[in-house]
């Protein structure tokens, strides 16, 4: 062994250089737990900050200062529920002439808003464990709109055969085109939306604001806005 290790030894005929370098191996190990669980914990703690829910709150919480830290986040959210809201007012006449979009404009903007969670949870993921280094960001965009371009595109498929099952059994000529306009509308909003996944909470963190707590307002917006728009537009350009 001293041949191995030369240099001091302890009582116990072990070499120092040994000990200390192993000592170093332990320290190591500790401080890769210790960041690992504070990722955790930050994980752990995103799905509440995502809806206005402090990370200070807790159960034993008095209410009143629950009320003070959420009601500011939903007062936001009716702001921006508004503007979704202005884009459905503004196609009140294609509406009127074709109510049986009405019935699909929920399945949009729930998947939609499905596909930028998506997105949004895999970002949020890597910005807590650190997993975005400078200049991955433009992959990971391009990667969750690949991924809502062919999620748009194969839950479209379904989205428009129910549309077409819909408008023939209330005897539509227009069924064809009406199918077209859900595939359409589909892929497009599916596909901005796992933009807006990424985009949305890479922006907020170089604003200096918390990614977790503001992204899935600004997030639910666009969805709602993008399918709700792609949907009655293109209806209105062409189901004549």
């Amino acid at each position: 062994m001293r041949k191995n290790y030369p240099g001091k030894y302890n009582a116990a005929g072990l070499p120092l250089t040994l000990i200390h370098r192993q000592s170093d191996e332990v320290k190591r190990l500790y401080d890769e737990i210790v960041a690992e669980q504070k990722r955790s914990i930050e994980l752990s703690l995103q799905p509440g900050a995502m809806v206005g829910v402090e990370k200070e709150e807790r159960t034993a919480t008095r209410w009143v200062r629950s009320l003070r830290l959420r009601h500011p986040w939903l007062q936001i959210n009716l702001l921006t529920a508004f503007a979704a809201a202005a884009v459905v007012g503004h196609f009140q006449e294609t509406i009127s002439r074709l109510l049986i979009l009405t019935m699909f404009l929920p399945v949009l903007a729930d998947q939609a808003c499905n596909t930028g969670s998506q997105a949004l949870a895999i970002t949020l993921r890597g910005i807590a464990l650190g997993d975005l280094e400078s200049g991955k960001e433009r992959a990971l965009v391009r990667k969750e709109a690949l991924l809502g371009l062919l999620n748009g595109a194969l839950v479209g498929l379904v989205a428009a055969t129910g549309m077409y099952g819909v408008a023939t059994t209330q005897h539509l000529q227009s069924a064809p085109m009406l199918s077209s306009v859900v595939f359409l509308a589909m892929i497009g909003s599916c596909f901005i939306s796992g933009i807006c996944g990424a985009v949305v909470p890479l922006i907020l963190k170089r604003l200096g604001a918390d990614p977790a707590t503001a992204s899935s307002i600004f997030l639910t917006t666009a969805t709602n806005i993008v399918s709700m728009g792609m949907l009655l537009g293109l209806a209105t350009v062409l189901v004549k």
